[in-house]
This record gives C-alpha cells, structure tokens and sequence, in this order.
C-alpha cells in the first residue's frame, strides 16, 4: 500500500513556476512477461534507413520470414537505428533478438534506448552505465536479456554496436512486458493538491511514501508537510537534484536539533520519468531514487514525525493529463556537429540558445560571414564570443566573455545580439551577466550556422544543446542519437559526504575535510582507536579516532592516554562540574542533559569494543534525598545508552539501588543506602563510579528533590574514560593447512574494503575467499614475497599483486589492506608497497557473492599457518576468537607481539608478551612510559644525595638525606674494565659533584663541575700518582639549560660526548691500570663514603652538593635515581620527583678570548674551600659568632667521639640500626631495597683505623 502525499496549502510552496508531473501507482499485476511487438502492425516500427523494401522494419519481428527475414539498414555503420511504437506506455521486463532469416546478417551488441514521446530518448543503464547488451552469433538462435530494472515507456530504439563480420546489420526482436497504468496530475507551477487528515494529530513512526514524476525544470517543491510541533518533512527539486529534507523535532533550549537534510540525483530535469520511495521507521530512513538507495539516520532523539491536519481537497490549475515539451535536447559527441540555415546578407546576429556540458572548453557554435567569422565557445568554463570582420583591407575584432563555472552539468542560456558598432552577450538572461562592446564593427551576415563544430566533426567538445522551437528546420548532420548526458553522480559513490564531479564520460570524489580518502571517500585516513595509535609508536595526546573505519560513522576527537600498561580513551561531555540544581519536585523533575563531543553512535562504538570503561557521577546534596529506599520510588535516576532508565548510583550496580555507601555499609546514617538519604542540613555526597559498559556513557540526568525551602543539590558527571580496544587485537591462530573459519556472505556490492594484520612462517596460504555464481574476491600470500587480491564482478578476473622486498614469513605482524569500488581496486602493504588497477569504463561493477565467506583454507586452496587479527571488513570486525573456540584447527588470540612491536620498547625497555599485546617494561631503565621514552628525573637540594651500594657494607653517619640502595655485583661486574655512563643535568651552582664511583681500593671515578661551571672527568684507576683528568669542555654548564653526557671506557680508550656535539676520544697513559678494582658505591649529588676519597673531591667540590635536577642516569645498565624515586623508603622531601629530563640544548662553541671562563690566559685564583668567599669589610662581629659556633661544634664532635670508643671499646667492627630484609630485597632486584635514611650501612670487615 502506497502512502498519499502531504501538503500544506497555507504557506507558499514554491518560489520558481515549474512543470512537475508526477504519479502515484498501483501494480495490479503478478506476471509481466507478454510478447507486445509481435501483434503490432508494420507501421509501428520505424528505422534509420532500409537497405531495400523487403529488408524493411516491419520485417523486423521475431521468429518471422517475411520480406527478406528481418531487419538491414541501407549502410552497416554506428549511426543506424530500428524503432517500435507500442502504442501506449508499457511496462518492460525483456526484449529479444535474432538475426535476419537465412543469412550472415546479424547484431552482436546492441544498445536499448526508450522514451514517452519518439523525441526525447533516455538509454538504459545497468550497473551504473549505459548498458551495452551481447546479440547474437547466428543467424536463427534468439538471445533474450532480462531487464535488471523494469522500464516503462511507449517508444524503443535499438542501437546497433557491432554486427556480424561475414555480412551486415541483420535484426529480428520480440518485446516483452505488460500493460501499465498510473493516474497522473500535471502541474504548472501554481497549483497545489492538499490533503489533510481527520485526525487532528498524527504521532507517525513509520512513513512510506512513493511517487514518480518528470519535469524539464531544475527547481520546485514536488511534497510538504509539517506539524503545529514543528516537525517537517520536504521533498523538492535544487539545481536538476532531489532535496529530501525532515525533521523529527527539537527542543526549545537547542541541545537537541533534528533538521536533517538529504542530496540525491542530478539532471533530473531531463524529462523523464523518476522514482522515488521514501520508507522511515522511527529515526531509519531509506531514500531509494531510480532503485538507488541511500541509508541514513535523522538527527535528534525523537522518533516520530508529528503532523496536524484535517482533511480538505483543493483543486486550481491542474489537469490529469501528462503535457509534453515542444522543445527536445540534441546531444553531440566529439564527432558531431548540427548545420542549420539562416538569413543572410542581414546586418544585424541574433543568436540565442542553451546548452548544459560538463567539459570546461569546446566550440558552442560558428558561423561564416560574408567578410569574416563568428565563434561562441566555453574556455575554461566561461563563454566567449570572437567576431572577426575584414573590410576594405581593414580587420575589426570584438571580443566578449561571461560567465563561470558553466560546465556545471546545468541548462545555460546565451543571448548573442551583434550589429553596427555594436554587440552585447546575455548569460541566463541575467542583467548582471550582459557584457557590451562599442568597438568598430560592421557585419553581414552568412548562410548556415554549425553547432558543435565548423562543418565538420570537432575532435576536442562534447556538448549537449538544447535547440529552441522557433529555429527553422535543421540540417541533422552526423547527429548522435546513443550519447545523451548521463548523470555519472547517481548514484552518487562518494561516500562520507564526498563531493561527486563528473565530466561526459567520468566522475570524481573530492573528499577534502571528511576525514576519508580513496577514489570514492571510502578509505578512513584516521585509526579505529587510541590502542592503534599507541602501537604506532604515539605518545599521549588528542586524536581523531574512526572506530568503524569506512562505516557510516564519522570521525571524531578523544583525548588518548598512554599508560605503562594501559591505553585510556577519554570523551568529554558539556556538562559542568558541580552543576546546581534547584525547583525539582517529584511532578517536575529537572532533566539535565549530558552531551558529549561525540554522538552517542560514536561513543557506542567505543564502549563496544573497550574491554573496561567507568565514569564518575557525583551528587552533593543538602536536603535532598537521591534515590530513596530500595524498595521505593527514586526521586533521582539517570539515563544511559538506549534511553533506558537507571535507578542505581556511582559504585553500585544494575538492579541495586544503592549508593556506594550502601554496598559498602559507610553511610553517614546506617538507616539509609545513600548519604543523601539521610535528608539532612549538612552537605553529603555520594559519588562513585558507573562500570556498567551496555549502559554507558550517561546522557540524562533526572533530579527531583530539590524545591524544598533549604533544599539544594550539585551533580557532577565525570568524561566517559574506556579503557582497551577488543578488535585490535581480536585474532585466531591456524595451526593446519585444512583449518579455517566461515562466516556469513561478505555484502560489498559497490564498494569493498578488507583489512587485517597477519603473521606466519609459511611460504603461503590463502587469507580469505568468498565465492558467487561467477564473482568472487580472495586475498592470498603467494609466495613468501608476494601478496595477492583477485576478484571478479562480471567482467573477467582480475588480479593486483604487491612485492615485498622482504620475506613476510619471518613471524612478524604485517597489515594487508585491499579496496575494490567502481573507480579502482587497491592493495596496499605494510604502508610501505601499493598497487592499484583503474576500473573499465563500461561493464559490470556489483559483486555479486551468495557463499559463505571463508577465513583460512577453502574451496581446495591452499590453507593459511599463522595468525590473523584485526580482520576488518567494510568497518565491521569479524570476531575470529569468538568463531575459533568453536572450531578445529584454530586457536583463539595469538601470541608473539614482541616479534612485531618489540621495537617501540626503547633505550633498553623489554618487550613483555600479553594475550591481547604487549608492553614494555622499563623497570631496568632510567626511563618510564609505555615505550620507555620518558624521562626520569630528581631534583636536589642542598644536601641531598643518592648512594646506591654495588657490595653490602656499610656506613656510620650517613645523612638524613640521604638514599641508600644496595645492589649485588657477580665477581665479574667487581673488576671492571669498561663503563657505560650517561645522564642529564641540569644547574645553576658551581662547584658540584654529579657522580662519584668509589671502590674497597683508592680506584675512583668522578664526573665534576668546576668553580667556573666547566665540566671534568677524573679517572684512578691505579698506577700513577694523580688522578687522570680530563677537562671535557671550558664553557659554563651551570647556566640552568639542560645538558646530556655519555661517556664509556673500554680498557684505556675513554670517549665523551657532551650534549649534541661530537664525541671526543681520550686515552689513559700506559703507567694506568686498566681495571676498576672492587666497585663499591655511587653517589649522585654528594659524597659521604667512609673509605679512601680523594681529598680534592671533599674540598673543592662536596660542598654544599649538587643542587638542580639529574636525569636517565644510567651506569653499567643499572639506573640508580630511577631506583631512589621508585622505593617505598621516604626521602624527607629532599629528593623531589621532577621533569628535568628536557633534550639538551646545543651550546654554539666560544672562542677562547671571548669566554670568561678560559683560564689559559689569566691569573685568577678560585677559592678551593666550600665557603663563600667573604668580601673585604666584612663585619667583625659575625666573624666573632662563627669561631665560637666552631668551637662549640668542636667540642661537641670530640665529646661523640669519646662516647663512640667507650661503646665499642670490645668491638671490631662497627654496628648499625640497619633494616631488617634489606639484604633479601637485594637480592631480588638490583635496583630495590633501599635503606632508610637515618640507618648507617652495614660494614662486614674490621677496621684497624678510625675515619671521621
């Protein structure tokens, strides 16, 4: 049953007068399958031309013998025709051929065009092109062609392509169908049809509305119809394209806005007949024109389209006739052109037609004067008109151009007037266009006119005019009667909002802005999570993200979290924190609507595939009760996904209505579930999180209890955070070459996209395959090197391959993605290798598949060894897990993401294998983040300083401020003979120790600030009497600027790299030992050891210690400030966490009589003691307060010593406080048990001396 029409009479419906036709129909038929040429007479079929009169068209009926045995033209060329008037409009559904009787005469390809009028021919299209039908191979046989899509018309053309090579154009047919009626109303642009209904309101949730109509005008309302609600719906014509434009309602505040508006078709004003159907079901509509259907969802949140009306009927202006044009198109090609006559010897042009073409250049129309030439033709969109007059040896020219943009597809009218010293060019008869010219100029003009072309066939326009009926008769020359315009943008394939272009023989997609890319939109240029984003080696940031790839949903930003271990996506909502809420009562409640920076299909597709998500929801209240009694009515609920109501809180679940309080059992009053409850003058707040997936995230908020005197409330709702990405890593594993995996038949019929990650060891196997009658599409590895994708929709196979210049069965993760639609196919690998095959012009483009599609081995091909995940087909994950734990063969998840993604983990982080990925563990590096690459850094105070113990031993005295850590070297790691450091700082005071290596030996490595801010290394390894030194650089590093070294030794080689400039090489002198005997401490900061120190270091540089930040300190592999800021033990707050890990900055060199710090050239004479030098003048009486401090110090120190001896006066060894299980935390890491800060070392060996 076919729905009316709805109108609304009262307002005005149409700026432009227009000529619609359009029909409401009803099929009374079951079978439409009747011979309707066969019974015709012989003046029913007309043809281009006849070869004799017994090869006449009245011949031309199938299985007949009469006359010569059918149908033959006078020439066997491609301008031939054979025509049949059924009579009336018949509906079409097959046609037949054969070729002439007993002869070599026959048709091989065939073209149909059909028509209502004999004049204005329409071409039959099947997949998307002018359909070129097979024929025959003899002369006898019949070859009959099902319409794919049912044609009604009075009049057929067949066109013949090709014939038969032994002889000529040979055509018998036979025309199938049945009789066809409609009722039809015709419009002249200011009637109106209103029909209103008895009911005064409609709440519709289903609408199916159908009509055909035909008009040679571009714009006009063909329905409308709206509600007293404001709801809507509107149906009309824009520039030859169908406008659909509805709307569901929206809300008075504008949070919620349902206009939603719909572009389908061009060039429907060829007048011809078109169908529409418009079919909504709630907020679902399909919006079918010509069979081609487009698929959308309203916008807004209602369902149902609200109209008003009463029944009325009201006739002005119409008739029930169908009125045709007197003005029909002519189409050209590039080898046609139209010669028409015209008055000569007259002084005065006057030329005005229209025109509609797609190709930005080409001649419109010449004509020979009887002294010159006159030329109207389009460059570069625009129209321009050369006049060239030569008279009395004199040359005038005029030259006019206006317009832009005119090969546009649209009709375009030009009015050329030329006279004496005068001509003036009108475009669309608008006054703006018209362009004059008063230049000299006397014309006379010629015979003929040619449109299209100069007398003969031009090789570079394809135009389509349109002539007008007061022309005289036309000289037809070379017309072609098989290339009218075809809409090359309906069905329109650029998807995602893609802007469809089209030339006379091709479209173009421009997808600028919609986020997909690709010949047809189809592509999604953004990754379906932040998980994918992460495992590109990206860091915490915002993202677009497209969960569905190339589905309907669109692109859209979320704030993207890297964790260690975790990947959180986050979606902020507009709602405020704290928002007050106030006037709310149980009849009245206060909704308070949660919109998100997403849709809520977008957020779905999120919390779908997360594998965790919670938001946070809070109330704080005063005087107003929040969900009441278990058992009672809640005066406060929320909605989520689905518009489902929910009656539980923040930390409770479905079917619980409770607080967290209540789960929990802390709620301020035992007697109630929320701390709102309680009903008290007090603020309270129950908060919590939602972890419910299926009802996430929250979109409504009801508050309805607060319009009590003293009542009042503050809601909070949290981002919605998700945690996770299932399909990334949804995978199976094959483990036989027999095993595979079925699902349902794969539906890409226009368009295809497959995409998927893949691993394996073996030299090939088929990845997936799904079959039709003669389609089919496969993806394959073909070899260890080669990747295939093959298919077939009609036109013969056709096969892309990809070359890796790398083995791909080296157990590595490679990504495969491949795309079909009607303007290419593609592959692409690893994003790295890309083929691509443009589609034929003409032929089939669906594909047609009805098997099963099958992952893995099937139909005998060869089976597939290794793992698959992430299959994508047409932005829907196939769930291979779910599948593999119910087939033989296959194993759900895969392991051995190390192999592939191993590489992100840097500066020594390890890949740690996990079912559904991998992280990587930073723990032995002096960096954190997912992939090792942040920093670690500490700022220090004056005083503070990190030791960390290579042998457990111990100190008496250490600082409060002081860390210790204590970490077990193997025999070979005591001695050492080569070191690895590195490590950031960054300071504004000198002198400084930054490290400091001590040893059970004097041995000693250092890394000092000077007094003036230069950087030195000093080496002790034995063998000479000084340290070896090596002054790395004279400029000032205290300059509060980051900086970076990296130093290594290997036997006597030393090599320092300062920053970001070249590394240095340094040798120790062949008197050093070459060996680091006995490693025992580092120290970071300061020095505070109680064995063998170099008494330079104590005095020139330990004090007051390193103060500014140290990072990624690393020695040997080991990372001691890591260890410091990681342990349990307190630091005092004097070592304080800090991002001082910056990438240093690159110091341009300073030339040495420039640089105030170059001491080859000067006497200066730094203080070596740790205090501040004291300027001259100083006042006597602070100098007086310090000696008696120092004695008083002194005394104090010799009175410890005293107590000291007197204690371990029986003892050989010192004893200490020590911490119970340190030494066992050692011993299970190398970088943990870390000591307090007031507890000595522990020192297992007897001293014979005392060192204070």
């Amino acid at each position: 049953i076919l729905e009316p029409s709805f109108f609304n009479q009262d307002k005005p419906l149409w700026k432009h007068a227009i000529i619609t036709v359009f029909c409401i129909f009803f099929s009374l038929f079951c079978k439409c399958d009747e011979a309707l040429a066969s019974p015709l007479p012989h003046t029913a079929f007309t043809s281009s031309s006849v070869f004799s009169s017994g090869y006449a068209p009245g011949y031309a009926k199938l299985n007949r013998r009469g006359g010569a045995g059918g149908w033959s033209p006078l020439d066997s060329d491609h301008y031939q025709w054979l025509q049949v008037d059924l009579g009336s409009r018949k509906q079409v559904s097959a046609i037949a051929t054969q070729g002439r009787y007993s002869s070599s005469d026959w048709t091989t390809q065939y073209r149909l065009l059909y028509s209502d009028t004999g004049r204005n021919w329409k071409p039959y299209h099947q997949d998307g092109n002018i359909w070129a039908f097979s024929g025959n191979s003899n002369s006898e046989s019949a070859v009959r062609h099902e319409l794919q899509q049912g044609i009604v018309a009075r009049f057929l053309r067949l066109i013949p392509l090709e014939w038969s090579e032994e002889g000529r154009i040979g055509l018998r047919i036979e025309v199938y169908g049945c009789s066809y009626w409609a009722d039809i109303i015709n419009f002249d642009g200011q009637g109106v049809i209103s029909y209103r209904f008895k009911v005064k309101k409609m709440k519709i949730i289903k609408d199916v509305i159908a009509l055909r109509f035909k008009t040679s005008e571009s714009e006009g309302v063909i329905l409308h119809g709206e509600g007293q609600q404001g709801d809507y719906i509107t149906l009309e014509l824009r520039k030859a394209k169908l406008l659909l434009q509805i709307n569901l309602g929206s809300n008075q505040y504008g949070s919620i806005l349902g206009h939603t508006s719909v572009t389908t078709g061009s060039l429907l004003d060829d007048n011809h007949w078109h169908s529409v159907v418009i079919e909504r079901y709630r907020r679902n509509v399909n919006f079918t024109l010509d069979r081609h259907t487009q698929h959308f969802r309203t916008n807004g949140e209602f369902d149902h389209l609200d109209l008003d009306y009463e029944v009325s009927r009201d006739e002005r202006n119409l008739s029930f006739t169908c009125a045709e044009t007197h003005t029909f198109p002519v189409f050209f090609n590039a080898t046609s052109f139209l010669q028409l006559p015209g008055r000569a010897n007259h002084n005065t042009v006057s030329v005005g037609f229209q025109f509609r073409t797609w190709n930005p250049h080409g001649l419109l129309l010449f004509s020979n004067l009887d002294d010159g030439t006159l030329e109207i033709s389009l460059e570069d969109g625009k129209v321009a008109v050369h006049i060239n007059v030569t008279k009395a040896a004199k040359s005038y020219r005029v030259d006019l151009s206006s317009g832009s943009g005119l090969n546009d597809g649209q009709w375009h009218a030009i009015r050329l007037v030329a006279k004496e010293n005068f001509a003036m060019l009108t475009i669309d008869g608008e006054e703006v266009s018209a362009v004059r010219s008063v230049s000299p100029l006397s014309i006379t003009t010629g015979g003929t006119y040619h449109l299209g072309g100069k007398g003969q066939p031009s090789t570079n326009t394809t135009f389509l005019m349109r002539t007008r009926p007061t022309l005289v008769p036309a000289s037809f020359i070379s017309i072609c009667y098989c290339c009218p315009p075809l809409s090359r943008c309906m069905p329109n394939h650029c998807e995602h909002g893609g802007r469809c272009k089209q030339t006379w023989d091709s479209f173009s997609c421009t997808c600028d802005g919609t986020g997909y890319t690709g010949a047809t939109c189809h592509t999604s240029i953004y990754e379906p999570s932040c998980e994918a984003y992460k495992h590109l080696g990206k860091s915490s940031d915002a993202y677009w993200i497209d969960p569905d790839g190339s589905g309907p949903l669109g692109p859209f930003k979320v704030n993207c979290n890297m964790t260690e271990d975790k990947v959180w996506t986050t979606v902020m909502n507009n709602l405020p924190p704290k928002t007050i809420v106030t006037g709310s009562s149980r009849n009245r409640r206060t909704v308070l609507q949660v919109n998100y920076s997403a849709s809520m299909d977008q957020v779905t597709a999120i919390t779908t595939s997360a594998e965790y998500c919670e938001q946070q929801i809070a109330y704080s209240c005063r005087m107003s009760r929040l969900l009441n009694t278990p058992d009672g009515t809640p005066y406060t609920w929320w909605v989520g996904r689905g518009n489902e109501k929910h009656f539980y809180w923040g930390g409770s679940g479905p079917g619980i209505q409770k607080c967290a309080c209540g789960i929990d059992r802390n709620c301020t009053d035992p007697k109630y579930d929320c701390n709102c409850d309680a009903d008290v003058k007090q603020w309270r707040e129950d908060s919590g999180l939602l972890v419910y997936q299926e009802h996430l995230p929250v979109s409504q908020v009801v508050v309805g209890d607060t319009n009590r005197s003293g009542s009042e409330a503050k809601l909070t709702v949290g981002p919605l955070r998700c945690q996770g990405d299932n399909n990334y890593w949804n995978a199976a594993s094959f483990t036989t070459p027999s095993s595979y995996l079925h699902f349902a038949t794969f539906h890409g019929e226009t368009s295809a996209d497959i995409s998927f990650y893949f691993k394996t060891s073996a030299a090939y196997g088929v990845f997936l395959e799904n079959l039709g009658n003669t389609d089919f599409i496969r993806l394959e590895l073909k070899s260890p090197k080669v990747v295939s994708f093959s298919f077939d929709v009609g036109n013969g196979p056709v096969e892309l391959i990809v070359h890796s210049a790398t083995s791909l069965n080296d157990d590595q993760w490679h990504r495969v993605m491949a795309e079909r639609n009607v303007k290419e196919a593609v592959l692409q690998l690893d994003q790295t290798y890309r083929t691509s095959r443009l589609a034929p012009a003409q032929g089939h483009t669906r594909l047609e598949l009805f098997s099963q599609l099958y992952v893995g081995a099937a139909g005998g091909q060869r089976g597939f060894l290794g793992c698959i995940r992430a299959l994508r087909m047409n932005g829907i994950t196939l769930d291979l897990e779910e599948r593999a734990k119910v087939t033989p063969g296959v194993k759900p998840g895969c392991q051995g993401h190390c192999n592939s993604f191993g590489m992100y983990c840097r500066n020594g982080g390890k890949c740690v294998e996990r079912y559904n990925g991998y992280l990587c563990d930073c723990t032995a590096t002096a960096y954190n983040g997912p992939f090792c690459t942040r920093d670690v850094g500490g700022f220090f105070e004056a005083g503070t300083l990190v030791k960390y113990n290579f042998l457990p031993e111990a100190i008496a005295g250490a600082s409060k401020d002081t860390k210790v850590l204590t970490h077990q070297l193997t025999p070979h790691e005591v001695n050492l003979t080569k070191e690895e450091v590195a490590f950031s700082f960054s300071t504004s005071s000198a002198p400084a120790v930054l490290m400091y290596v001590s040893s059970k030996t004097q041995d000693y490595l250092a890394v000092v600030l000077r007094q003036n801010g230069s950087l030195q290394v000093r080496y002790n390894l034995g063998g000479l009497r000084e340290p070896f030194t090596i002054d790395v650089d004279q400029r000032n590093l205290a300059n509060g600027q980051p900086h970076s070294i990296n130093m290594s030794r290997h036997d006597r080689r030393i090599t320092i790299q300062l920053d970001h400039y070249p590394a240095v090489s340094y040798n120790l002198p062949e008197d050093s030992d070459t060996q680091f005997n006995l490693v025992k401490t580092l120290f970071l900061g300061k020095v505070y050891e109680t064995g063998h120190i170099d008494p330079v270091i104590i005095e020139r540089y330990n004090t007051p210690g390193f103060i500014g930040c140290l990072s990624r300190v690393e020695f040997n592999g080991i990372a001691p400030l890591k260890s410091a800021l990681r342990t349990a033990v307190k630091s005092q707050g004097k070592l304080v966490e800090s991002n001082c890990g910056a990438s240093p900055l690159t110091i341009p060199p300073m030339s040495a009589a420039t640089d105030p710090w170059h001491l080859d050239k000067t006497d200066a004479v730094f203080p070596f003691n740790e205090e501040r030098v004291i300027p001259d003048g100083v006042n006597r009486d602070s100098a007086i307060i310090g000696g008696i401090i120092a004695v008083v110090i002194f005394t104090i120190l010799c009175t410890l010593v005293f107590l000291i001896r007197y204690m371990f006066r029986h003892k050989g060894t010192y004893h200490t406080n020590e911490a119970k299980g340190s030494g066992e935390s050692a011993a299970e890491s190398a970088d943990t048990a870390i000591i307090g800060t007031d507890n000595p070392e522990t020192i297992d060996e007897s001293k014979k001396e005392w060192f204070i």
